[in-house]
């Protein structure tokens, strides 16, 4: 069965929750560990201690806002990983998300993949020095995302092989896949390894699973059969009560 994490940005946020009462909400729920986005602007000690306190872990949480397509934000960026390397440790956090930034005007698509490379390539041994992993996350540009420069697993894979690190994998997000190229359990399994973090919700609507057209229970089957180890994360708008949600995508993965 997979470890599930949830996302306490779109989940149990309701009004008037600070973040430690959701990670005690997604504990009560059955989550295995809780994720969020930004790390700026949140008290990161409560969020732990509260994690701590109701026996989940932090899975992830967003590395550095810095747009990788340009290559002029390389150093800022790797700083920036070294920042989120120590924030990590302090909640004995696996891995942290990154997004790549909005196709830049003007400039070749080949350009700007080369300085994704360069940037995720100079920020890797300093990842791999702590043991820290850094999820990289293709979205989609149909619904959601137009103009962000990174929307196909195909793209994505090829980044990360040219990266060649063990601490440098994808964030596959089968909400953002399944509406950019579908195909997911065959990308899944031809790829898992390199894949450090799954995100879920269905399609359309991205709402948590079992309200749209995928069928979530026999993904995570294969997802479990090919031996990943790392966690699942919630990241759906709950039409339901929360808690409700949390635990119905749980018993998909039993």
């Amino acid at each position: 069965m997979p470890k599930f994490s949830v996302c306490i940005e779109m989940i149990f946020r309701e009004e008037g929750v600070d973040y430690p009462e959701r990670v005690a909400k997604a504990a009560a729920a059955g989550a295995d560990a809780v994720e969020f986005w930004r790390w700026k602007g949140k008290d990161l000690c409560a969020i732990g201690q509260a994690a701590s306190e109701h026996g989940v872990a932090v899975a992830t949480f967003g590395a550095t806002s810095e747009r990788l397509v340009d290559a002029s934000t390389r150093e800022a960026f790797v700083a920036g990983v070294e920042e989120a390397i120590g924030l990590a440790g302090q909640l004995s956090c696996p891995g942290c998300l990154q997004t790549v930034g909005q196709e830049l005007e003007g400039v070749e698509r080949a350009t700007q993949h080369r300085a994704i490379v360069d940037a995720l390539s100079a920020a890797a041994p300093k990842l791999e020095e702590s043991g820290l992993k850094l999820y990289v996350e293709p979205l989609n540009i149909l619904v959601n995302h137009q103009g962000y420069y990174l929307s196909t697993s195909d793209e994505a894979f090829e980044i990360l092989r040219e990266v060649a690190s063990p601490n440098v994998l994808l964030l596959y997000d089968i909400y953002h896949q399944q509406i950019t190229e579908g195909n997911l359990i065959q990308t899944i399994e031809e790829n898992i390894d390199l894949i450090g973090h799954f995100h879920v919700a269905d399609v359309p609507g991205r709402n948590e699973p079992g309200t749209g057209e995928l069928n979530y229970a026999n993904i995570f089957r294969r997802i479990d059969a090919l031996g990943y180890a790392g966690f699942v994360g919630m990241e759906f708008k709950p039409t339901v009560d929360h808690a409700e949600a949390v635990a119905h995508t749980i018993a998909l993965g039993a």
